[in-house]
């Protein structure tokens, strides 16, 4: 069964609110490190914000392609979330 486009976009929504929050958690870990961590963790959200951009990028081209294409550019999206998601994990598993 294939997923709506409604609902893939949905879906796609509420991982960037949940990687959002993973970014506001490390946020809050700056102040904690010292000097030296502070500065790799900001890189480090930098880095996760430039990709959280390219996703909601990716997203709202879904969005906006009509009929049966969406699933075409679902492929880029999907990539990006993928890029994403590593990032994050990578950064939650550093810096928390």
């Amino acid at each position: 069964m294939s997923e709506s486009r409604d609902a893939y976009v949905k879906k796609m929504q509420a991982k960037l609110d949940e990687w959002n929050a993973e970014i506001d958690k490390l946020e809050a870990k700056i102040d904690q490190a010292d000097a030296e961590g502070r500065e790799a963790l900001r890189q480090q959200i930098e880095t996760l914000r430039s990709k959280r951009g390219e996703t909601e990028q990716k997203l709202e081209e879904v969005k906006q392609t009509g009929g049966e294409a969406w699933k075409d550019v679902k492929v880029g999206l999907e990539n990006a979330a993928r890029s994403m998601n590593e990032a994050i994990r990578s950064a939650m598993s550093r810096f928390m």
